[in-house]
């Protein structure tokens, strides 16, 4: 059974879609699908097997001032720095449609990983075609700071990153004895706490659980690096990381930039099918 394991990042994530059109070139379906953040929002249109649509809305729709900036965060219907119902309704239910029967035929599993903010635990909410909102997507994608909490059910979450940012372990447990990871930043990186996450730590006083998840988010992001790059050695996972992100940041417009980034994607796919087809084949 193949796992997909896809990072969040943002922008950034725009590497992860020039991989994930490869692989559809080349007929390579993950069983069980885990996408935190933006891995879960561009994660979607894999399933739904519509290759080329993530560079679409990369290049297209990212650099429009509807889509977002701080005039949508001081909205007070909206509260967050992207425009929640144009990114989330608008854009994939009119302006560049979602294929919801594809979705629906994909006969795999996606799960958006997300944060609960009364516990700070990593929780795998199953998505589906019938939600045309994309509530759980939003919660997938709900930065602190930057995004409104979001309630699902009762509950309220944020940004999965938070409490589990390489869910590569989840996938192991539901069954998947091989995994590919996407990871969205070069494989040297190691996270720290800068100074938006300590304003978010602050800022969540009142939930322990999530401040707390806030504060060790960067020790266990770089334990789970390891931990995927030591797998990766063994020949037990496989893993993508870009070379350079091409100064790319999280909430990155322009046009060129992005496109850099998805070819660099794309490119590095190709350049390692031959080894990903032999490591699914063992």
């Amino acid at each position: 059974m193949l796992g997909l394991t896809l990072e969040g990042g943002a922008s950034r994530t725009v590497y992860s879609c020039g991989i994930l059109d490869a692989l559809l070139e080349n007929d390579i379906m993950a069983d069980k699908i885990f996408g935190v953040s933006a891995g879960s929002a561009f994660g979607v249109s894999y399933a739904s097997r519509q290759h080329g649509r993530n560079y679409t809305l990369a290049t297209e729709f990212m650099n429009r001032p509807e889509y977002m900036g701080v005039k949508h965060l001081i909205d007070p219907s909206n509260k967050c720095y992207y425009n929640l119902d144009y990114d989330y309704d608008t854009i994939p239910n009119k302006l560049l449609p979602f294929d919801y029967d594809a979705m629906r035929e994909f006969g795999g599993e996606f799960y958006a990983v997300v944060t609960n903010v009364a516990t700070g635990e990593a929780e795998y909410l199953p998505v589906d075609a019938e939600d045309k909102k994309w509530m759980k997507l939003r919660a997938s994608c709900a930065l602190p700071l930057l995004f409104p909490e979001i309630e699902i059910d009762g509950n309220k979450y944020l940004d999965g990153g938070v409490a589990d940012s390489i869910p590569y372990k989840k996938a192991i447990e539901m069954g998947c004895d091989k995994n590919i990871v996407i990871l969205t930043r070069p494989r040297d990186y190691r996270k720290t706490t800068d100074m938006m996450t300590k304003v978010a730590i602050s800022r969540y006083s009142d939930h322990p659980g999530f401040a707390k998840a806030m504060e060790t988010r960067a020790q266990r992001y770089n334990q789970a690096v390891e931990e995927v790059m030591e797998l990766s050695r063994q020949g037990k996972i496989f893993v993508f990381t870009p070379k350079t992100t091409f100064g790319v940041n999280r909430i990155e417009g322009d046009r060129e930039k992005l496109t850099k980034l998805y070819k660099h994607g794309y490119k590095h796919a190709l350049w390692a099918m031959d080894k990903l087809k032999e490591y699914l084949a063992r």
